[in-house]
């Protein structure tokens, strides 16, 4: 890959300056993952960018911090809350919204699930409740419902998904041609009752596959992408067990796929995984802790304004936060330790492999607070040796341990993230 390719795709993410260089993707221990480094304008780090989805209707919420919440798989479809034309059922989501307002978390609502009398046709979605993956026959209806539902939550739902998954026919199933007029339509509105909101454009998965890439390159040259604040995608890797940065492979199709639609410096965000990836095997707690911490960090390598992570409430997804019932798991607590070190800082620089100096399997990102700079280290698998750089005064572990070491001393690396401090 070029250094315009990544440069391109950078900066539609989040509009910065920067340098980067790559080169193909390197092996290792039969994981392949792209080779790559960029250093920016430094760039703070908003509690935002650390969201989880909410998988529950209760309204409670998590009890680590976390800086936004997703509401989907949690009883706010469309079809949930307007079960018929002249009938809304807002206390589901009145639960939702309230219970994130008590616990100070920006909220992002995400439309889908057409109500089965407005599309009595249509294909039926995966929830079972009837709800349709077909827009609606009369797009008024439509409209009547963003507009009812903005105006109830004017400055209270802070951010506005437009669809999930708009690209699957399992969610979506009309032409693109509506759903760009769905869009515009919906922007509009929100924009005019609630011009604080950010209206962010369907998100697109199974990015893996070229031919949902092309069904999001479609929609861009439709102009889609034209009404929205943001443009999101489900940026998650193939299979659970996966290294979570096996998702930077997706950079460079990515890159091509915004060079050719021309969305312009959008921020890119990420807001849940593909279809498959909730129903997969459970992963052992330890390893869930560390994918955990470094799928935030691997969306901080690629730049990602906003991270959702897959998902709070629920016991059977592959990696557990905390189910409703239960305490945080270790996992949830390294994630709060992870915001603890970078919340609020300024991010400078993410390098991995060769061309950021460091081993194959090594990854590196540079931060500073208030001046004082620090460094976080991990590899993707396997461990590796490092010599600490000139002024390292400390270690710090996701367990909240730490212990002094000097410049010039040998440290062991390994799918835990650790943190160095400097004099």
């Amino acid at each position: 890959m070029t250094v315009a390719g990544i440069a391109v795709v950078v900066a539609v993410a989040v509009g910065v300056a920067f340098s980067l260089t790559s080169d193909e993707p390197v092996r290792t221990n039969g994981t392949e993952i792209a080779s790559m480094m960029w250093s920016a304008q430094p760039r703070r780090i908003p509690p935002e960018y650390f969201g989880t989805t909410i998988n529950s209707t209760t309204g409670k919420m998590p009890t680590f911090p976390i800086g936004s919440v997703r509401l989907w798989d949690s009883g706010t479809l469309w079809h949930n809350i307007q079960p018929s034309r002249d009938r809304h059922d807002w206390s589901t989501l009145e639960r939702l919204v309230s219970g994130a307002e008590r616990n100070g978390r920006a909220v992002l609502f995400t439309f889908g699930g057409t109500p089965d009398w407005a599309s009595p046709a249509g294909p039926v979605t995966v929830y079972g409740d009837g709800s349709r993956a077909a827009p609606p026959d009369d797009l008024r209806d439509w409209d009547r419902f963003v507009r009812a539902l903005a105006s109830r939550y004017r400055g209270r739902i802070h951010a506005y998904e437009l669809w999930d998954m708009a690209n699957h026919p399992a969610f979506y199933s009309g032409p693109l041609e509506t759903m760009v007029e769905m869009v515009r339509r919906a922007a509009a509105a929100i924009r005019e009752i609630d011009p604080g909101a950010v209206v962010v454009c369907p998100s697109m998965g199974e990015l893996w596959d070229p031919a949902a890439r092309r069904t999001m390159e479609r929609f861009g040259e439709l102009g889609g992408y034209g009404p929205c604040d943001a443009a999101a995608v489900k940026l998650y890797q193939q299979k659970s067990a996966d290294p979570p940065e096996k998702v930077t492979e997706l950079d460079i199709e990515l890159e091509r796929s915004f060079h050719r639609i021309q969305i312009g410096e959008k921020p890119l965000w990420s807001t849940g995984p593909n279809l498959d990836i909730p129903l997969q095997k459970q992963l052992d707690p330890e390893l869930s802790a560390d994918y955990a911490v470094r799928f935030y960090l691997a969306g901080l390598h690629m730049q990602f304004a906003r991270m959702y992570f897959y998902s709070w409430g629920a016991s059977k997804v592959p990696v557990v936060l905390q189910a409703e019932e239960g305490p945080p798991t270790k996992a949830a607590t390294f994630v709060e330790e992870l915001q603890r070190w970078i919340g609020g800082a300024r991010v400078h620089s993410c390098g991995h492999g060769q061309f950021a100096g460091l081993a194959d399997n090594v990854w590196q990102c540079r931060f500073d607070r208030d001046g004082a700079e620090f460094q976080l280290w991990w590899t993707h698998e396997g461990t590796a040796t490092i010599t600490a750089p000139e002024h390292t005064s400390s270690v710090e572990h996701l367990d909240r341990t730490s212990r002094h070491i000097r410049g010039g001393d040998t440290l062991e690396i390994t799918g835990r993230p650790v943190l160095l401090r400097f004099t």
